[in-house]
C-alpha cells in the first residue's frame, strides 16, 4: 500500500514563476521533501542506472504529513438558494441509466445524507426510478416505481408532490428511436410501457435545507471546504462552495426541469419538449429549466449549466463529466453536435470521473533564476528508505526565459501523451493485457494500488465503471505511472518519461545541451517557440498532438528548422487541451485506430473545439507526412535491429553512418527489450504520405509474430493473411532522412525502443554513433550534405 502520493499545479515552470504542490500521506506520518533534477530514471543494472541530482532548493525539508481524500465522480451543482426550497414541486428529466442496477445513485436531488431532509428523484437499490421526501418531522417518504430501469434506455422520469392533498406521484416513461440508445425498438414491449404510480401522505413536506440542487449525485456533507473558481469556472464570480456528494450516477441527463408545484402528466410533457426555457403558461411555476446544449457554440467545453428560465439559476459541472453527446432525441442525422445543438442536450457522469483532486497545499517553490533547464522533481519520503510504498516523486519541467532560448536544441517533452495514459489500469483490468505484452504482466505497487483506488482518476485507455471510453484525463491528480523508476507492465521496460529520459541521459553524457519544454508550451507559443532552436528533438512516444501542435511542428519544417522525430507511433491522435485550463486533454476514439475503446455513434466529435476527434489520419494529416513515417506496428515481448539499406551510402546520407560498418547490425542490444527496433514501428511509404525526397537509411527485421500490423490498415478479417513480424512486410521500422525548404531536414529512426540503446557499452555503440553524427550534422550552420 502506497503511504505518500502528490501532484503540483503546473507541468512546466519558467525561472521565477512559482509551482505548488498537494500532497496525501495515507496515515498522516510526516515526511521529507528533497528538489531533485532527473536524469536517468531507469533501475535497469545492465544501463548506466537511476541517477538524479539534489538540488538545494528553499523549500527542502521536513514536512508535517496529512490525510488528503480525493471526491471522485460527476455532478452538476446549483448553489443554495431560497427558491429551490419548495413545499410541493415537480421534478423532471430525460434520463439514460447506464448502470441502474449498481445500487442508489441520485438524479435530481436537493437532499441532505445525513439530515434525510428536502426531496430527490433517484434510483434506488433495486435499479427502479424512486422520489425520496423528507419532512422537519424527520419524517421520510419513498415512492418507487417497482419497476426496474433498463440500462442505455431513455426514459423521460417525472416525480411530482402537491403539498395541499399530499399526492405523490411518479412517472417513468421510456423514450426509443431508432437511433437514440443502446436498444432496439423491441424494448417497447407492453411490460415496459409507461409506468405512473401515485401515493398520498400527510405531513412530509420537503425540509428547507442548505444543501445545493444537484444533477447526478446527492449531497452527504453541504459543506466540503473544497471550492470551485479561476479560469476553468469563469463564470464563478465568486468561488463557489462544493458539497460532499453521495450515490453517484452513471449515465446521460437531459433537459431537467424542477417547478414549484405539481404538474400534470400533460404539462410534464410540453415542458420536456421545450429545449429552451419553458412554455408560456408554466412560465411562473418553472424554478429552473436547464438546458446543457444551450451554450453550445462551436465547441462545448464550458464547465457552465444554464438555467433558461426566468430564475437565472445557474450552476457548474464538477469532475468533467462528458460533453457533446447525443440527446434523446438524437436522429442520427447530424454527427457534428454543434450542427444540430438541439440533440446534444445531455452530459453523460460517471461515478469515475475527476478533473481536480482538489487537494490543499503542502508547500511551494519559487524558481530561481539561472536555474538550468531539465526535468526535476519533488522527492518526497517518509523515514530513510527510498522502497516503493515510502517514496513519491512529483515531476515538473524547469524550462527555459519565457521568449528566450538557453541553447541550440530543444527537447519537447510529450506530456500529452503522459496525459493520456495517465494511471492506466489496463495491467490490472484488460482482458487482453497478457496476450499483448506475451507474459504475464509485472505490475508495480503504484498499480495494485491505483486497481483500489478508482478515485486517483484513469486513462484515456481505460474504461468508466459503467463501460463506456475516459476521453478526459487531468493531471491534476497523482499519476502514478508518471514516476522514476516505474517500469510500466506492457513494455519489456519503460515507458514514456523514462523512455524519454534515455534520451536526456545520453545528451548529457555527450555534452550537448539542451532545453526543455513540454506539448502545453509548444500548443500555447506554436511555432515562434521552436523558432528559437536550431534542432528540435521528440521524445520516444509523442502520440497524442494538438492542431497547434501539428501545424507549429508543419510550420518550423518550412521555415528551416531540423527536426529529429526519435520514436514511432507519433502525431497518431488528436487530442485538446482544454480552451479554460491546459491541464486536461480531451481525446475521442473513432471507428479506427488502434485502442482500447471506441466512441458511440454521434460522439466523435471534440467537445473542447468542436472538431472530429481520433486519428490524425481520418483529418487528412497522416504522420508521415510531418515526420516521413507512420506507424505500422505494435509488439511489446522483444524488440530487433537494423541492417543499413542502400540509401545510406549515398553521398548525402553517408555522413550519418561514418563509423558504422555497411554490414554493421545496428542495435541488437537495448534497455527497451534487448534492440533498437521494438515496442511500436513507423514504416516509410511513398503511397501514404511520405516525401517523395525521403531516404530509407536502415530498415529493421527479425521482429516475432507478436509484433502486428496496425488494425486501421486491416479491412478483412481473414485467417492467416496478415501474419506476424515473421511473414507480413509491413511489420517493421524504417529509419528515414530527407531535406525539407531553407535548408532544413528530418530524421526519424521509426522505432519507440531507438532511445533505450543509446547507453549500451557505456554510450560507447552503433546506435549513440548514428544519433551522434546526426545531431552534430544538424546543428551545423550551412546546407547539409
Amino acid at each position: 500500500m502506497l503511504r505518500i502520493t502528490g501532484y503540483s499545479d503546473k507541468y512546466s515552470i519558467a525561472p521565477g514563476g512559482q509551482v505548488k504542490f498537494y500532497v496525501n500521506s495515507e496515515h498522516g506520518e510526516d515526511y521529507e521533501m528533497q528538489m531533485v533534477r532527473l536524469i536517468h530514471g531507469d533501475t535497469n543494472p545492465e544501463g548506466p542506472g537511476y541517477k538524479e541530482e539534489v538540488i538545494n532548493a528553499s523549500c527542502n525539508g521536513n514536512f508535517k504529513g496529512r490525510n488528503q481524500r480525493i471526491h471522485g465522480g460527476s455532478y452538476v451543482v446549483i448553489p443554495q438558494d431560497d427558491r429551490l426550497n419548495v413545499q410541493s414541486f415537480t421534478l423532471q428529466a430525460y434520463i439514460f441509466p447506464t448502470t441502474p442496477e449498481k445500487g442508489r445513485q441520485g438524479l435530481l436531488t436537493k437532499w441532505n445524507e445525513v439530515k434525510k431532509s428536502g426531496y430527490g428523484l433517484f434510483i434506488d437499490d433495486k435499479g427502479c426510478l424512486s422520489v425520496m421526501i423528507g419532512g422537519a418531522n424527520g419524517q421520510v417518504t419513498v415512492l418507487s416505481s417497482g419497476k426496474k430501469l433498463l440500462a442505455k434506455v431513455w426514459y423521460l422520469v417525472a416525480a411530482s408532490y402537491d403539498a395541499a392533498s399530499g399526492k405523490v406521484m411518479l412517472y417513468q416513461m421510456p423514450v426509443v428511436t431508432a437511433t437514440n440508445g443502446g436498444l432496439g425498438m423491441a424494448v417497447l414491449h407492453p411490460a415496459d410501457e409507461t409506468t405512473a404510480i401515485t401515493q398520498t401522505i400527510n405531513g412530509t413536506s420537503p425540509a428547507i435545507n442548505d444543501a445545493p440542487l444537484l444533477f447526478a449525485a446527492s449531497t452527504k456533507v453541504e459543506r466540503s471546504g473544497r471550492k470551485i473558481s479561476g479560469a476553468h469556472y469563469k463564470e464563478a464570480q465568486t468561488p463557489v462552495e462544493l458539497p460532499e456528494q453521495a450515490n453517484v450516477y452513471n449515465g446521460k441527463i437531459d433537459r431537467p426541469r424542477l417547478s414549484k408545484r405539481a404538474l400534470s402528466r400533460s404539462e410534464i410533457a410540453n415542458l420536456a419538449k421545450s429545449y429552451r426555457g419553458c412554455t408560456a403558461d408554466l412560465r411562473g411555476d418553472v424554478v429552473g429549466a436547464w438546458d446543457f446544449q444551450a451554450n453550445i457554440t462551436k465547441h462545448i467545453a464550458s464547465t457552465y449549466v444554464i438555467d433558461t428560465s426566468a430564475n437565472m439559476l445557474n450552476g457548474h459541472s464538477i469532475n468533467m463529466p462528458c460533453r457533446a453527446m447525443t440527446g434523446h432525441n438524437w436522429t442520427g442525422d447530424e454527427m457534428i453536435y454543434h450542427h444540430a445543438p438541439d440533440e446534444y442536450g445531455a452530459i453523460h457522469f460517471h461515478d469515475d470521473d475527476i478533473d481536480d483532486a482538489r487537494w490543499d497545499v503542502d508547500f511551494e517553490w519559487t524558481i530561481p533564476e539561472g536555474l538550468r533547464s531539465g526535468i526535476y522533481a519533488a522527492r518526497l519520503r517518509i523515514g530513510s528508505e527510498d522502497s516503493a510504498d515510502t517514496e513519491d516523486y512529483i515531476p515538473f519541467v524547469v524550462r527555459p526565459p519565457v521568449g528566450k532560448a538557453t541553447s541550440k536544441i530543444a527537447f519537447i517533452m510529450p506530456n500529452n501523451a503522459y496525459m493520456a495514459y495517465a494511471n492506466d489500469n489496463l495491467g490490472t483490468n484488460s482482458v487482453v493485457a497478457q496476450l499483448l505484452a506475451g507474459k504475464v504482466p509485472v505490475l508495480n505497487p503504484s498499480d495494485l494500488f491505483l486497481n483500489e483506488h478508482r478515485e486517483y482518476g484513469l486513462s484515456t485507455y481505460s474504461l468508466h465503471s459503467d463501460g463506456t471510453g475516459v476521453s478526459y484525463s487531468s493531471r491534476l491528480r497523482p499519476i502514478l505511472n508518471l514516476r522514476p523508476k516505474y517500469r510500466h507492465w506492457l513494455s519489456p521496460s519503460l515507458w514514456q518519461m523514462n523512455g524519454d529520459l534515455h534520451l536526456t541521459d545520453w545528451l548529457e553524457h555527450e555534452g550537448f545541451e539542451f532545453d526543455v519544454l513540454t506539448d502545453e508550451d509548444l500548443h500555447r507559443e506554436g511555432v515562434d517557440l521552436l523558432k528559437r532552436y536550431r534542432v528540435v528533438l521528440t521524445g520516444s512516444h509523442p502520440e497524442y498532438t494538438s492542431e497547434r501542435m501539428f501545424t507549429a511542428y508543419e510550420s518550423y519544417q518550412l521555415q528551416g528548422g531540423r527536426w529529429m522525430y526519435l520514436g514511432a507511433n507519433g502525431f497518431y491522435w488528436i487530442s485538446e487541451f482544454h480552451p479554460d485550463n491546459f491541464n486536461i486533454i480531451e481525446v475521442r476514439k473513432g471507428e479506427a485506430g488502434t485502442r482500447a475503446w471506441t466512441s458511440n455513434p454521434g460522439e466523435y466529435n471534440n467537445a473542447f473545439d468542436g472538431k472530429y476527434g481520433g486519428m490524425w489520419r481520418a483529418r487528412g494529416r497522416i504522420p508521415s507526412k510531418l515526420c516521413g513515417v507512420t506507424f505500422t506496428a505494435y509488439g511489446f515481448d522483444v524488440s530487433s535491429y537494423y541492417r543499413r539499406s542502400k540509401d545510406s551510402n549515398r553521398p548525402e546520407c553517408k555522413w550519418i553512418f561514418n563509423g558504422i560498418g555497411e554490414d554493421e547490425i545496428i542495435g541488437d542490444f537495448g534497455l527497451v527489450g534487448g534492440g533498437a527496433a521494438g515496442l511500436e514501428l513507423d514504416r516509410y511509404d511513398l503511397d501514404f504520405g511520405t516525401p517523395h525526397n525521403a531516404y530509407l537509411l536502415a530498415r529493421s527485421e527479425g521482429h516475432t509474430n507478436l509484433m502486428l500490423q496496425v488494425n486501421e490498415e486491416i479491412h478483412f478479417s481473414v485467417r492467416g493473411y496478415y501474419g506476424g513480424g515473421t511473414e507480413n512486410p509491413m511489420v517493421r521500422a524504417d529509419m528515414v532522412y530527407y531535406k525539407t525548404p531553407q535548408d532544413g531536414a528530418v530524421f526519424a529512426p521509426g522505432s519507440l525502443s531507438w532511445c533505450g540503446s543509446l547507453s549500451h557499452n557505456n554510450y560507447n555503440n552503433n546506435v549513440s554513433t548514428i544519433m551522434h553524427n546526426a545531431l552534430k550534422g544538424f546543428l551545423k550552420d550551412g546546407p547539409l550534405p
